[in-house]
């Protein structure tokens, strides 16, 4: 048995999935390392550390503390970003556009993300922009790079 072959042996064994001989899986840092569950908290966004770190979506996550990375691991469609963490309208817009972690809301219990304050400030003002974004957000997914496996819808 190759090198190759004896690791995806151990991997499988252990319950982690084995990559393809030769291919290089690399999931991207969600929220630039910030704790998603710390949004939710009243001092919010705070940094995660890689000890605290998991694997959801196609993405790594970091958290605060093991609590937080727990509570995640336990519901993580209650914490992740919605819109799969792109800026909220761009999704309005037919664009997947980058946000930034720290300009953000909790609309209805659940998190959304922005490019910028003025973004931010139109969705809180107009509650309906949130039902419209989560509407178009399905039609843009073909879009994606990467599929969402079972990231946030």
């Amino acid at each position: 048995m190759g090198p190759a072959l004896a690791l995806a042996a151990i991997l499988m064994a252990a319950g982690m999935p084995a990559a393809e001989p030769g291919v290089t899986t690399i999931e991207l840092l969600a929220l630039k390392g910030f704790d998603p569950v710390s949004y939710f908290l009243k001092e919010g966004p705070r940094a995660g550390a890689a000890r605290f770190e998991l694997s959801w979506g196609g993405r790594v996550w970091r958290f605060a503390s093991g609590a937080d990375r727990a509570a995640f691991q336990g519901n993580p469609e209650v914490y992740a970003p919605r819109l799969g963490g792109f800026d909220a309208a761009g999704i309005l817009d037919g664009r997947l556009v980058d946000a930034d972690p720290l300009v953000f809301a909790v609309i209805d219990e659940r998190l959304y993300l922005f490019r910028d304050a003025g973004r931010r400030a139109r969705f809180l003002a107009d509650p309906e922009l949130v039902r419209q974004a989560e509407a178009a957000w399905p039609g843009l997914q073909d879009q994606l790079d990467v599929p969402f496996s079972d990231a946030p819808r």
